[in-house]
Formats: structure tokens, C-alpha cells, sequence
């Protein structure tokens, strides 16, 4: 792979990432209500789906996801679904738990989270099935091509992940004694947003 190959599939992932989607949605709302280091572990779950999309793209079975349009979509909408009841839920408790509560269920919990919504995702899984491959070259050997690429990509997402995490708690830190219970509605809020985005893209689209 050459260094302008790279390099132009480096900007391309930039530009994917510019707009925030659900996934960053989800951990400026776990940080807000949990704090930025317990909401690493959602930055993790959504790591950890990205290494597999990755995979699947370099192994050439993330098409066969796309061509799974029924089940794919069922999927989908579990998802959705299941980050609307997130946010309902937090908004209705909203002040009523302490925002730095969190232990080995509550980061389980969090990881969850961030695996199924980047999992479910079209708009990952088009980057992957669609895109990734065009940055790959037959002739070279593929295991050594999809590292680096998939380095790349998890290395980018990861700091934008974690700048909006850090901004969230850093502002949650400031706010927590008098805003508390406008804080955990706002991160209710982003929890609804992430799930809106999520229903708004087509795993047909780009």
C-alpha cells in the first residue's frame, strides 16, 4: 500500500466522521450522566463493532449483511428502539441517581451500548462493505493492507469519540451540583437524537 493510498483513505474517514453520528451522540450522553471514564468502556463496545465490521469487509462477508436487507433492518430497529427506551428512562429519573454511579454491571451496560449501536449502524456498514475494499489492492497481500486501514479507521474514531467524550464530562464536572437534573435530561436528549439518526439512515445509501 502506497502512502497517497493512505493518505487519501485517511481524509475519507475524516470526512465520514465530521458530522457527529450516533455513536459520538451516545458518549456525549454517557459521559454527561456518567462521567468520561466509565463512558471509555462505551467508546470500547463501539471500537470493538468497528474491528469486526472491519473484518467482515476484509474477509468479503459484509455484503452478504447488506444482501440480509429483512433481518438487517429488523436489527435496526431493536436498536433504535432500545436507545429510545435509554433515553426515556433517563429523562424520567432524571437528578434522582447520582451521575458517578457506575461499577462492573454499569460499564458492561455502557459497552453494550456502544457495541450495538455502531453494530447496527447502515452507515458503518456501507463504509465497510462499500468503501473499504476500494482502498485495497488484490496484487498485495490483503492481511497486512486490512491492518493497517482498519488501525487507521479505529484510531480516528477513537479520538473523536473520546474528544467528545472528555468535553461532555469535563462540562458535567462543572455543572453537576447545579444542573443535575438538566444534565441526565440532556443526555436523555442525545440518547433520542442517536436513535433518530440511527432511524433516519438506509443501509442502501452513502
Amino acid at each position: 500500500m502506497t502512502f497517497e493510498i493512505w493518505f487519501a483513505y485517511l481524509i475519507t474517514v475524516l470526512f465520514f466522521m465530521v458530522t457527529p453520528g450516533p455513536s459520538h451522540l451516545l458518549m456525549l450522553s454517557n459521559s454527561m450522566a456518567h462521567g468520561f471514564r466509565p463512558s471509555l468502556a462505551t467508546a470500547l463496545g463501539d471500537l470493538s463493532a468497528n474491528s469486526l465490521q472491519i473484518l467482515a469487509a476484509g474477509l468479503g462477508l459484509a455484503s452478504l449483511v447488506l444482501a440480509s436487507q429483512d433481518f438487517f433492518t429488523v436489527v435496526k430497529w431493536a436498536g433504535v428502539a432500545y436507545l429510545v427506551y435509554l433515553g426515556i428512562q433517563k429523562i424520567r429519573t432524571a437528578g434522582r441517581m447520582p451521575s458517578g454511579a457506575s461499577g462492573g454491571p454499569g460499564r458492561r451496560s455502557l459497552f453494550l451500548q456502544g457495541f450495538l449501536t455502531s453494530a447496527v449502524n447502515p452507515k458503518a456498514v456501507v463504509f465497510f462493505a462499500g468503501l473499504f475494499p476500494l482502498f485495497l489492492d488484490p496484487g498485495a497481500p490483503l492481511a497486512s493492507q486490512i491492518f493497517i486501514l482498519g488501525v487507521t479507521y479505529i484510531v480516528v474514531d477513537g479520538s473523536f469519540l473520546c474528544f467528545y467524550g472528555a468535553a461532555a464530562g469535563w462540562l458535567s464536572k462543572r455543572l453537576q451540583a447545579r444542573a443535575k437534573a438538566w444534565l441526565d435530561r440532556a443526555s436523555g436528549g442525545f440518547l433520542i437524537a442517536a436513535a433518530v439518526l440511527l432511524s433516519l439512515r438506509q443501509a442502501g445509501t452513502r
